[in-house]
């Protein structure tokens, strides 16, 4: 195990040293597409899916994976139409509290569930509908003048934290309903014994985000970390066993282009700071990589939604 695993890295530098980083890219997304085409065939050899279901938690690429598995269904002749629970938030005034009294954004009754579901039930009976848009600045749900209504031949793709929840989809058929759960599944070991979990791939993806669309220090996410980690051992771990079934979203080239992307701001966060920790052991971990530049990452990837560059809607 442990010479093997000294191997993979080796490898992986070597294939940037080399120049051949290209092909190191080439089979992490073709691992992605395999999985997705396995999926899309999946779903289309049940003829009354009318909606799938896509969940994962936070930094696990659910919006970009919902846009490349429409495309895939694009090619078995389907009408995919991407939507986003997020749209469906309520209003920042009216965000559930915990039970310290704080906002509760990672609950599901941060949602509008009643709205939402009757929304997705009037789209899977054929029925034109308005759809919301959040406005993350507002913190208010807003309708623009969309409107949808699906063709016979249509498939919703529902990307969300919450989308395995079955409180969300109670009254919808459950034949008409395909759940996916999509994560980081394959941790990385440096030595046989030290081990980068899957949960550090994401907030080390989360990390990259926030600095480059939100507005956020590394010092800002890693100190909020800990809610969302129990947010999700709350509202989606339970439910993954819910999913038809699972993607695993990591990627042979992720840490070399996350180093990248983040070593610069990792770098700023105060040796005084209690997040200087954290900050420290996510340096070391990507030390054992060698850095890949964001120009050999296609722009479909999964990881351009928090490197940027997406040829998706993923803001």
């Amino acid at each position: 195990m442990i010479n093997r695993e000294k191997r993979r890295i080796a490898y992986i530098n070597e294939m940037i040293e080399s120049h051949h980083a290209e092909e190191l890219v080439a089979m992490g997304e073709a691992y992605h597409a395999r999985q997705l085409r396995h999926i899309a065939r999946t779903i289309c050899a049940r003829p009354n899916v009318r909606v799938v279901l896509l969940a994962g938690p936070s930094s696990s690429g659910k919006t970009s994976t919902s846009h490349k598995l429409c495309l895939e269904l694009l090619e078995h002749g389907k009408q995919p139409v991407a939507l986003s629970l997020d749209n469906w938030y309520l209003n920042g005034d009216l965000i559930p509290r915990d039970e310290n009294g704080q906002r509760d954004d990672e609950s599901v009754y941060a949602l509008d569930i009643h709205q939402l579901e009757e929304d997705l039930k009037a789209l899977v009976e054929g029925k034109e509908v308005a759809l919301p848009t959040f406005n993350f600045t507002t913190e208010k749900r807003e309708y623009l003048g969309e409107m949808l209504q699906l063709d016979p031949n249509a498939i919703l793709v529902i990307e969300g934290i919450h989308a395995l929840n079955p409180i969300l989809t109670q009254h919808i058929d459950p034949a008409c309903k395909f759940k996916i759960y999509a994560s980081p599944m394959s941790p990385v070991t440096l030595d046989g014994h030290k081990w980068i979990p899957t949960h550090v791939h994401r907030l080390l993806r989360r990390i990259s985000r926030d600095v480059r669309t939100r507005g956020k220090s590394p010092q800002q996410t890693i100190a909020n970390w800990p809610s969302v980690r129990a947010g999700e051992k709350k509202w989606i771990e339970p439910f993954k066993k819910e999913a038809d079934v699972r993607f695993d979203t990591s990627m042979l080239y992720e840490l070399p282009a996350i180093r990248y992307a983040v070593e610069a701001s990792l770098q700023t966060v105060p040796a005084v700071a209690k997040e200087y920790k954290i900050a420290a052991q996510l340096l070391y971990y990507l030390s054992f990589f060698e850095g890949l530049e964001a120009s050999y990452i296609p722009r479909t990837s999964i990881l351009r939604e928090f490197i940027g560059g997406s040829q998706f809607n993923v803001a």
